[in-house]
């Protein structure tokens, strides 16, 4: 398969390409509807996958009941609770789909034979990890460096897709901001665009 999706594995320079012929075909197509759930609170992961088209986000409710975005998951992108997955616990997010979204999914079980039967796996998973790791790192520092007008461009310039299809209420949340807040970022950055 020349399938764009799985580059998330071709991008990865040790796969001989038996390996990489065995690890793509081990996913299944799996398609869901716009606001279907791929993932529930309380239930544990079972499998990942990888988004070919679509958009979806993660997100917790919090200590006041408050729907936070904590993450958005764009196209070529793998879609993942990666401690309820690797850890068999039940999740504390939820992940759903914002439109239809074109996906294929690696089994839990499926992955662990492979990852113990194909060492470059392993390594690449490593490799996943330590990115995902540094992103998530590089998040949380910017929440506290960047102001809310950098962070809206960051996430722009990232992930435009999320701009594009998801709601205001949602976008504001994953940013730290109010729906007003954003609104007014929004409006600034269309009368003044050399300004930031």
């Amino acid at each position: 398969m020349t399938n764009k999706a799985f580059d998330v594995y071709r991008d990865f320079p040790f796969f001989f390409q038996e390996e990489l012929d065995e690890i793509i075909q081990a996913h299944e197509k799996v398609i869901f509807q716009k606001g279907e759930t791929i993932l529930q609170e309380g239930k544990m992961a079972n499998e990942y996958y990888i988004l070919e088209k679509g958009l979806a986000r993660s997100f917790v409710n919090d200590f006041n009941g408050n729907d936070v975005t904590t993450n958005f998951f764009t196209e070529n992108e793998i879609i993942i609770d990666v401690s309820s997955l690797f850890q068999r616990i039940p999740t504390q997010e939820n992940i759903v789909c914002i439109t239809d979204c074109e996906c294929w999914k690696m089994d839990f079980d499926v992955f662990q034979e492979l990852f113990h039967k194909i060492p470059n796996l392993r390594e690449w998973g490593r490799a996943w990890m330590s990115q995902q790791l540094f992103l998530c790192k590089q998040r949380s520092v910017e929440m506290f460096i960047l102001s809310a007008t950098k962070r809206y461009l960051h996430l722009l310039e990232q992930k435009s897709q999320v701009v594009q299809f998801a709601p205001l209420k949602q976008i504001a949340s994953y940013l730290g901001v109010t729906d007003t807040s954003l609104s007014r970022i929004r409006k600034e950055l269309v009368s003044h665009p050399k300004k930031n």
